[in-house]
């Protein structure tokens, strides 16, 4: 028992070791590592971008069991496909390209919902304390509210460059366009939004 308890203790370290190094590496250092079938880097790239994946999903499902079932099948994907990664872009702008894919697609297969039906649901931030304040709340409500009224193409360039924190140009490989257009939809959708939040009683940089 003393030997067994031994073996399992150096198993653990050793695992835990090489966690500790896998959180090191840069995503694409993981995708080869998981094109190798290595489960340790899976983990590491699935708790380091699974919630902004989610939350990118359920902004356009509008549901987040719908959002969960989403990314499942995105980081599923990861798995048996790493080996197919050329790098031609940066690893978390191929799992947004996965991930408003099979979006699109699930939202297609519940027709009975159409594309520009009310507000967003959002799935609340873990971050926000739970006595943030009601001027935050009724903020937050008027963005989504407003947020609902654009166009899905102009919401999309929208929440990926302002929520997500891409550039124009991952944001133009997410949705298949080009850089001038998602520059164009950004002009214009900001203008929109700017108007919108307006109407509600919100002032922003640019009014």
């Amino acid at each position: 028992m003393i030997a067994n308890a031994g073996q399992f203790s150096a198993l653990h370290a050793a695992a835990n070791l090489c966690k500790l190094a896998a959180e090191e590496l840069s995503d694409l250092e993981l995708i080869a590592r998981i094109a190798a079938a290595d489960e340790v880097a899976m983990q590491v790239l699935y708790r380091r971008h699974h919630d902004g994946v989610l939350r990118f999903a359920c902004r356009i499902l509008r549901s987040a069991h719908a959002a969960e079932d989403v990314a499942s099948d995105v980081f599923l994907d990861v798995w048996h496909k790493a080996a197919s990664f050329e790098g031609r872009c940066e690893v978390a702008t191929w799992l947004f390209t996965i991930a408003r894919n099979k979006s699109i697609s699930a939202r297609r297969r519940r027709a009975a919902e159409p594309w520009d039906e009310a507000a967003m649901e959002l799935i609340e931030d873990a971050s926000d304390a739970p006595d943030a304040g009601l001027q935050k709340q009724d903020a937050d409500c008027a963005l989504r509210k407003c947020l609902g009224r654009l166009s899905p193409a102009h919401r999309a360039v929208i929440e990926l460059v302002y929520f997500h924190d891409k550039t124009t140009a991952d944001a133009a490989k997410i949705v298949g366009t080009t850089r001038s257009t998602v520059k164009t939809r950004l002009f214009y959708a900001r203008e929109r939004l700017t108007d919108l939040l307006g109407a509600e009683g919100i002032m922003t940089a640019a009014s």
